[in-house]
């Protein structure tokens, strides 16, 4: 089973200047154009692969002050003569690389991020956001600071997790750690306004008119922001598993707490199938998996188990009823790992927890795509500086509060997943407010699933009646993304916008094989 568990983890895991200073897009205060960027100078850095490094202003208020570096990657399409143009790509976090992204594209392999019809016809163009990746990732904690901080109850509400004045502490901890790496001003500086004003720079460096763009989960709030500040630089769009944009603007608060709601909604279809499934598939629980989960969270906190490290898996430690937690919340949103969760609560519950420790070392994930315990301190960043109406400590806990109310298995941690933010030392004081709706460029098709555990399903509908023009997609079934996860429906879909510039007709909808706690069969050979 450890294999079944480890091949399903692997599985996983000539341009014009920016806005004119009147036009009311180009920022929420005055600014002025910035300069056009010198062409790229590209070096080959693998099998299909060009890098370089753009330099942007920190500021788009003083075009001419302070440049930073960012890191950008290409896959080169692999159909030259028939190229496209550039597919700029975001994947999410907010702090995954995009250029790790693009860096893993294997043309010879069509399980990749992109289908091979895609990566012949574009370059695909990965740009790490500033304060993400090899550009300036933001830092906050020390090596044994994270490390503390990633094995310690985050949740207040459960036994054994810290109290409010101990996160409070922590809180404090991590943003002197912020200022001692970085400058109020950089932090600053990572909204999405600036991230979407730094593709048109990376835009216009490559020389390219028009850009083509996919955004995934955090993506889709980049996507919109560009598509609003540039309209008219926009060939066509795609957004997979959207952020509701005017909760991310101005309720981030209520924008968790639906996160929160979209956890315990997909944990719940898991008991279902689970129990559906019968002892024969699904022998956690014995017909009562939600019993046996409390139970076995409660037993977890009061005595953890003691995991041995498993080379290229996970590095052993002990596993409490929190550390369960993240890797259940993680694995619960993707069906793909329903069968590893099923052996892991039932590894678990016999008393081996190396399953469970496996998906929190390897998928445990930030409340919009990608591994915590790395992406913590970008995620951080990014979130804080689009979300400076964070700084009423009263309005996290009458939050928290209510979320613990509503009793969830798995809603808690959300309650002071921003908490950072009440305490940021860096003012965002010109960040874009005004409602993104991407008037002026072409459609863009917006692909929302059923049943996803950090994107309900009303956010895409939320946002494609916000868009000016837009086209959504239902995937049925549970999942955070759909593209190259779900099936040729979405694929072929997802495809033809990018390709043709052809969208399916509006509230389509996807089938996809049912969830399932049966383990794979083993392949013959």
């Amino acid at each position: 089973m450890l294999a079944v568990a480890a091949l399903a983890l692997t599985g996983l895991a000539g341009g014009t200047s920016t806005a004119s200073p009147d036009d009311p897009a180009a920022t929420s205060s005055p600014s002025v154009p910035a300069p056009v960027p010198d062409p790229v100078d590209w070096e080959e850095c693998g099998s299909g692969l060009d890098c370089a490094t753009v330099e942007v202003p920190l500021e788009y208020t003083d075009p001419d002050g302070e440049q930073i570096p960012l890191a950008v990657t290409r896959h080169r399409a692999t159909d030259p003569d028939r190229r496209i143009g550039s597919l700029f790509i975001n994947p999410g976090g907010p702090g995954v690389p995009a250029t790790e992204t693009v860096a893993s594209i294997d043309a010879a392999n069509d399980a990749g991020p992109y289908s091979p019809d895609v990566v012949a016809r574009f370059d695909v163009v990965g740009v790490d956001p500033r304060g993400v990746g090899e550009s300036g990732a933001v830092r906050c904690l020390t090596d044994e600071q994270r490390a503390e901080q990633a094995a310690e109850d985050r949740d207040p509400t459960i036994p054994g997790g810290k109290p409010f004045g101990r996160l409070l502490l922590d809180a404090r901890t991590f943003t002197k750690g912020c200022l001692d790496h970085q400058s109020p001003a950089f932090l600053a500086s990572l909204s999405t306004d600036n991230v979407a004003r730094d593709l048109d720079q990376v835009r216009a460096a490559l020389g390219e008119e028009q850009i083509t763009f996919y955004g995934a989960s955090y993506g889709t709030v980049v996507g919109p922001m560009y598509a609003t500040l540039f309209p008219d630089r926009v060939r066509q769009m795609v957004i997979d598993a959207p952020v509701d944009t005017e909760l991310w603007q101005h309720d981030p608060l209520r924008l968790l707490d639906e996160v929160a709601v979209s956890n315990e909604e997909t944990l719940d279809a898991w008991f279902e199938t689970c129990r559906a499934e019968g002892a024969e598939v699904c022998a956690f629980g014995d017909a009562d998996p939600e019993a046996a989960f409390d139970d076995l969270i409660a037993a977890l906190e009061a005595e953890p188990l003691q995991v041995p490290p498993v080379e290229g898996l996970t590095p052993g430690g002990a596993l409490d009823g929190a550390m369960a937690l993240e890797g259940v919340r993680a694995a619960a949103g993707n069906r793909v790992l329903w069968p590893v969760l099923a052996a892991g609560l039932l590894g678990a519950q016999q008393g081996d927890g190396t399953f469970l420790h496996v998906m929190v070392s390897n998928v445990t994930v930030t409340p919009f795509g990608g591994p915590f315990a790395t992406l913590q301190e970008p995620h951080t960043g990014v979130r804080c500086a689009d979300w400076p109406e964070l700084g009423r400590l009263p309005e996290h806990r009458a939050a928290a509060k209510k979320i613990d109310a509503r009793g969830e298995r798995l809603g808690s941690r959300a309650a002071y997943s921003a908490l950072n933010c009440a305490l940021w030392p860096a003012e965002n004081e010109d960040r874009f407010t005004q409602e993104l709706t991407g008037a002026g460029a072409p459609p863009i098709l917006v692909v929302g699933g059923r049943l996803d555990n950090v994107s309900p399903h009303h956010w895409a509908e939320a946002m494609t009646a916000r868009l000016e023009d837009a086209v959504l997609l239902t995937r049925e079934g549970v999942g955070h993304t759909s593209y190259r996860t779900s099936g040729p429906c979405v694929d072929d879909a997802v495809d033809a916008a990018l390709i043709d510039r052809t969208l399916p007709a509006d509230g389509t909808v996807c089938a996809v094989p049912p969830g399932t706690t049966r383990p794979p069969a083993p392949q013959a050979g």
